[in-house]
């Protein structure tokens, strides 16, 4: 019986980790997209987005078998708990890079102005942040899910500079101030995208910490 309920973990991880993959191309793609004004790749982020809702759907499935037919102990049942409530974390990052894809289907025709390349770095921090919670979750490594927390405060700096930078650059010319707005709109999708990274790191947290049985560790960002 516990070797079927391994096995069914094992695939449980397979899909967390597929999922991942899944949203991470969808934000660095995203990000391509806008800065490139590629409107049909923006468009088929957009339209991938039902992937993710899919992948969702298929972890949350994997999980209600796991509690209904394997009767988990209590350390298997905070890890299915926490893939449970991390998927949906990772479904609200798929919507944010469709989010920042339909910002890039609406400004199509707008002139291309300057770029903050502090976004980009943005995106990228993000990426990693979302990779290393999904990875500590499968690895059960507790440190690696710390470190992403930590390192919410590195795109969280990242957001308060893009803002000055837009700031200044409205102040400086008019014709800048729907670009600038809609580049601090990305920029935003971008922090609560580190944000429910963080979300995810707390999860591995709680699946992992016997101490507590995990309680306190989720602050909702």
């Amino acid at each position: 019986m516990r070797s079927k309920f391994d096995e069914q973990l094992r695939q449980l991880n397979g899909e967390m980790t597929r999922m991942g993959t899944m949203i991470e191309t969808a934000i660095q793609d995203t990000i391509d997209a806008f800065f490139s004004r590629n409107v049909e790749k923006a468009r088929q982020i957009m339209a991938d987005d039902e992937l993710v809702d899919r992948e969702q759907k298929e972890i949350e499935t994997i999980c209600f078998q796991l509690l209904i037919r394997q009767q988990p102990v209590a350390r298997d049942l905070r890890t299915i708990t926490a893939a449970m409530k991390m998927v949906t974390d990772m479904e609200r990052i798929g919507d944010h890079a469709a989010d920042i894809a339909e910002l890039t289907v609406m400004l199509a025709d707008s002139p291309k102005l300057r770029e903050a390349e502090h976004i980009r770095k943005m995106a990228a921090e993000a990426v990693v942040m979302l990779l290393q919670a999904v990875e500590a979750y499968v690895e059960r490594d507790m440190d690696k899910a710390r470190a992403v927390i930590a390192h919410d405060d590195v795109v969280d700096a990242l957001f308060v500079t893009v803002k000055a930078e837009l700031i200044e650059m409205m102040r400086c010319d008019a014709a800048y101030a729907e670009y600038a707005a809609d580049l601090l709109m990305v920029s935003k999708y971008l922090e609560r995208i580190g944000d429910h990274a963080t979300n995810i790191a707390e999860w591995v947290i709680f699946s992992l910490d016997d101490r507590t049985g995990g309680e306190g560790v989720h602050n909702g960002h």
